[in-house]
């Protein structure tokens, strides 16, 4: 009851809301891209208050631009149809049957979700694909692979446009081929890095289902230099599955993005914890190198 009360006590909603003054200043104009995948997603509630952070986030002067994944839903869809999945190294093997569902899955139903999710709530959200204005064009990550894709050339002034006019941009990552037109399923985080990194972005935040890097001790890492990260790669203390994604921060950071945070996309209001707060959420990755200033690219 008293936990209750003290979340309904109108003083302690006005003092939060002071505290986070300065981190609201500092984050004014701010370009932020969030990937958004995980359990959260195949729940209405978690999406519903992911909408409602992305729209505050908006709300007071940031340009939140979205970037989601949808592997279980893909998976789901496959195995209706009869295909089956096979993966390498933990990455889908996309023949041409599986990146037209990828497609359809990805850009229809999650996209849509997703937008219509934010509108929801109260914000103005347009989804569109890497396809689009080609934003993401891609060449084979891997033979083996298939239709998986590795952005080489990115257009990002139709995110600027939508931003500077008010709108969330909300990015399923499916990008167009350099040769011959080719349909490309392109991995989420690695989407949302390259984007970020062609914006010259101030945040990437890569939400997942974990609470970011651990050391070797199990405990976790708040803040890392490329340099730290990658000798815990070495020695095996980042291992599995972060490894892509602190890969993928790295190369953000290496592209000019102002800081990188691998967090717990399961904790509710993880978004606002990170930015508006003064201990902030997961692990962040930044260098210690002046930021690169912005170039506009087409």
């Amino acid at each position: 009851m008293k936990k209750q009360t003290e979340m309904n006590d109108p003083a302690a909603t006005a003092r939060t809301l002071s505290e986070a003054l300065p981190h609201l200043q500092r984050y004014s104009g701010a370009v932020v891209v969030v990937k958004f995948g995980g359990n959260a997603m195949g729940d209405d509630a978690a999406m519903a208050e992911f909408a409602r952070d992305i729209v505050l986030m908006k709300q007071v002067g940031m340009n939140p631009v979205v970037v989601h994944g949808g592997g279980p839903m893909i998976n789901e869809m496959l195995a209706k149809l009869g295909i089956k999945s096979e993966f390498v190294r933990g990455k889908r093997v996309t023949d041409k049957a599986t990146v037209e569902v990828v497609e359809m899955i990805l850009s229809g139903l999650v996209n849509k979700r997703i937008v219509q999710a934010i509108n929801d709530q109260g914000g103005r959200a347009v989804g569109i694909s890497g396809k689009d204005d080609d934003l993401m064009v891609c060449v084979a990550d891997d033979p083996e692979l298939g239709f998986v894709g590795k952005p080489v050339e990115m257009n990002v002034e139709v995110l600027r446009d939508l931003y500077s006019a008010g709108i969330i941009p909300v990015v399923a990552p499916v990008a167009t081929g350099m040769e011959d037109n080719e349909t490309f399923n392109v991995n989420g985080d690695t989407a949302a890095g390259a984007i970020a990194g062609a914006l010259k972005a101030d945040r990437l935040l890569l939400l997942t289902d974990v609470a970011g890097v651990k050391g070797a001790d199990g405990n976790l890492i708040t803040q890392l230099s490329p340099e730290e990260v990658r000798g815990m790669i070495e020695s095996g203390v980042i291992s599995g599955g972060m490894i892509p994604k602190t890969e993928t921060a790295l190369a953000a950071v290496e592209e000019g993005v102002r800081a990188a945070v691998i967090l717990d996309g399961r904790v509710p209001n993880a978004c606002l914890l990170e930015l508006f707060t003064d201990q902030g959420l997961g692990s962040m990755i930044r260098s210690s190198e002046p930021r690169v200033k912005p170039r506009i690219r087409r």
